[in-house]
């Protein structure tokens, strides 16, 4: 909501600052924001007299107006302006900052002792005066009041932190807002360092081997008080322990609040503040010399691995489904190895599944993404022989934003349980990643249980987020165990017995070619492309396009299944890759592709001038279809007489081809796809080719050769990841054809 004093702090700061100094104008809009608070930042530093101007209210501005005005008041602040920017940050922070007319006068001495209170410093900075860390908190958009959902006990935490320790050198003012943080949860490091006695410079917010020392000899139990009580306390508030104050006496119970989350993170139950219940407290691994019951990792399980891990007292294991990097140099063994299930079922342990592709940025999530996961998940897991009942853990393997798992991650795992629900909920779905991502998307109801990135302790994600209610796996430290042939490298982690893998296993799908769909099968393939279709805005009546999904599945997939048999058969490729590029550019056909065409034939017949444009089923351009058919030719994929990509007759004639025959159309997305596979010499020097056409494509190649069907372009990318579920649902039909 508009704020007319907030729209006058920023005619303030457009009038002297704006537009120079590396200050941009600001919008006028009485709303308070980063922005606004940036250029009030670059404004002090001005009026600090440094020259190198920054949005961060770093050292060199903390020092500086530390060295110059250690206390400012009515009496001390240097000019007008820099009480403008004093009384400025006031109204952006919701206080009364007097007339902004440069005079810190009683109204802004009143707010500043207010804004001291809410913060906590009070009894350290008494009184209206400013001092140069109450002004770092003035000029960001930390609240220091209860907000978005807070509650009092957690800002009683914040209060008391800052009242305590903001005199340390590296200790700032952190939120007040009643809000577990990343600030928060390293303002408790800083707390329990400078506790244990470090000093300034030695106390870094790291929990690192002095640290844990220091932490093992603070044992704190029934009857304790003081301090080392309040921190503990604390550190059960923060974590969302239910039932517990804040408090400097360990009561019975708080004793009991403490064996429950014991329990819950699976520690041995005590009832005290010891080093291990301290350390899951703290950070999100928490005490890594723990055992675990469970581990994951990226090598094959051999028999004499398999005795190692079960001398570990482990019995869980974590293993990938899939590979996308093709014969990836550095991670062989990454996906399943042929007979490793057995080896595991065959030394009493058990397996968990793990799908992850590229998940490590933002870009990669969405909702056809996901689609395109769950059902790829899906697939590869009946191809390694899991039983129907298995989770599957689906990946998120970077740092996700708040607004990122909002945006990206929560519609991709909407697509995941969309893709598990229209296969039949033959598996579950567990959701691997950072404490946040895991705790929303459950509570979003995309996944039955989490399989916790806790080893990734830095992650914006874990950093002052409590262990998900819902967790069956705790990643906490790498290992390796065992030496010789059983020696291993693993990740360790802890197992609450939410989800136990698989004991036993199918025999493993091999790498067959297709075979004609069964027709058993037809109608709900025909439903499930239809539904997915639906789901990213093509309606089955074809809306504003040239043709129903009625249509497009009748005319590419059944019509024509011995063609695409025989050809993927003979060209050592999935249907999937011919079904899926047809149906989706049949699909897309509008009326003005068809009429552009007309216009195309007519012109060249009346001009013998070929402007070329995509055309037929398979929306085939008349210089790629050149292209593709000289490259396959000259490859030996087809006989045939190479044309000439240079003369308008031979692109017309194959485009005419193209336009109106639609089995030489389908015959021609197979080549295209040979082609571009072989890096589509002659067009894009800037595709490199992939390794020779195979049944065993990985993800990545098979999403290259769907985007390379369409170019470059961002358009080209987007499509293919669309496209990457449609094919993941054709394969799924084909798949069970072939090895019924």
């Amino acid at each position: 909501m508009a704020d007319e004093m907030v729209r006058k702090a920023q005619q303030f700061i457009n009038g002297v600052y704006g537009g120079k100094l590396g200050i941009d104008r600001l919008p006028e809009t009485g709303e308070t924001g980063w922005s606004t608070m940036f250029a009030l930042t670059r404004a002090l530093q001005y009026e600090l007299g440094i020259t190198s101007l920054s949005d961060a209210f770093g050292p060199t501005t903390l020092n500086t107006l530390t060295s110059k005005y250690p206390v400012l008041n009515g009496a001390t602040v240097p000019s007008e302006n820099f009480t403008k920017i004093i009384q400025a940050g006031l109204y952006c922070k919701g206080y009364d900052g007097g007339d902004i007319d440069g005079t810190y006068n009683s109204r802004v001495a009143s707010s500043m002792a207010r804004l001291k209170q809410n913060m906590g410093v009070d009894f350290v900075y008494p009184g209206g005066n400013l001092v140069p860390k109450v002004f770092k908190g003035l000029l960001n958009m930390d609240a220091y009041v209860t907000a978005n959902g807070g509650t009092e006990t957690v800002r009683a935490v914040q209060r008391w932190l800052n009242g305590s320790y903001v005199t340390r050198r590296d200790f700032y003012v952190i939120p007040a807002d009643g809000n577990h943080s990343r600030d928060v949860a390293k303002s408790m490091l800083f707390a329990v360092q400078y506790e244990l006695g470090m000093a300034d410079g030695t106390a870094n917010g790291v929990f690192g081997p002095g640290t844990q020392s220091g932490l093992k000899g603070h044992t704190v139990a029934t009857g304790d008080s003081g301090p080392w009580v309040q921190l503990f306390s604390a550190g059960m508030v923060l974590n969302q322990r239910p039932g517990v104050a804040f408090a400097g006496t360990f009561t019975s119970s708080l004793a009991s609040a403490v064996s429950s989350f014991q329990s819950f993170v699976k520690l041995p139950v005590t009832g005290t503040g010891n080093f291990s219940t301290w350390a899951s407290l703290l950070v999100s691994y928490g005490d890594q010399e723990r055992s675990g019951e469970a581990c994951d990792g990226v090598t094959k399980i051999t028999a004499a691995r398999a005795a190692t891990l079960k001398a570990q007292g482990i019995t869980y294991i974590g293993r990938y489904l899939t590979n996308p990097i093709p014969d990836d140099p550095d991670l062989p063994e990454k996906e399943i190895q042929p007979g490793e299930l057995q080896t595991i079922a065959d030394n009493g342990l058990r397996c968990f599944p793990i799908y992850q592709t590229f998940g490590r940025s933002a870009a990669n999530f969405s909702y056809p993404q996901g689609r395109a996961a769950g059902q790829a998940g899906i697939n590869a897991a009946l191809d390694h022989g899991f039983k129907t009942g298995s989770r599957i853990f689906f990946a998120v393997d970077f740092d996700a934003l708040d607004e990122d798992v909002t945006r990206n991650v929560l519609p991709h795992f909407k697509g995941i349980q969309d893709a598990i629900a229209d296969d039949g909920d033959r598996f579950g779905i567990g959701v691997y990643g950072p404490r946040n991502v895991c705790t929303r998307v459950g509570e979003a109801g995309h996944a039955t249980a989490s399989f916790v990135s806790d080893m990734s302790s830095g992650f914006s994600g874990n950093f002052g987020y409590p262990l998900p209610a819902n967790w069956a796996y705790d990643q906490i430290v790498t290992r390796t165990v065992g030496s010789g042939a059983g020696s291993i490298n693993i990740d360790i982690n802890i197992a609450s017995g939410r989800d136990s893998g698989q004991g036993s296993f199918n025999a493993p799908r091999g790498q067959l070619p297709d075979t004609s769909l069964d027709s058993d099968l037809i109608a709900a393939m025909r439903t499930d492309v239809g539904k997915y279709m639906e789901s990213i805005g093509f309606p089955n009546d074809g809306g504003l396009r040239s043709h129903t999904h009625e249509e497009c599945f009748r005319r590419v997939v059944l019509e024509y299944d011995s063609v695409t048999t025989l050809l993927a058969y003979r060209y050592n490729m999935r249907k999937a890759l011919v079904q899926t590029t047809a149906y989706w550019e049949m699909r897309h056909i509008d009326p003005v592709d068809l009429s552009v065409d007309a216009e195309v034939a007519l012109e060249f017949l009346t001009t013998r001038s070929f402007r070329d444009s995509s055309t037929g089923i398979g929306q085939i351009f008349g210089k790629t279809a050149v292209l593709a058919w000289n490259n396959a030719i000259r490859k030996g994929y087809v006989e045939g007489t190479i044309r000439d990509v240079g003369n308008d007759e031979d692109k017309y004639n194959i485009w005419a081809d193209c336009r109106h025959d639609d089995q030489f159309s389908m015959s021609t997305v197979p080549l295209i796809h040979l082609w571009n596979a072989d890096g589509a010499p002659g067009a894009n020097p800037e595709e490199t080719p992939l390794r020779s056409m195979r049944l065993n494509y990985t993800e990545s190649e098979i999403f290259q050769i769907l985007r390379r069907y369409q170019g470059t372009n961002a358009e080209a990318i987007e499509h293919a990841r669309q496209r990457m579920a449609l094919y993941q649902i054709m394969e799924k039909y084909n798949s069970i054809s072939r090895n019924n």
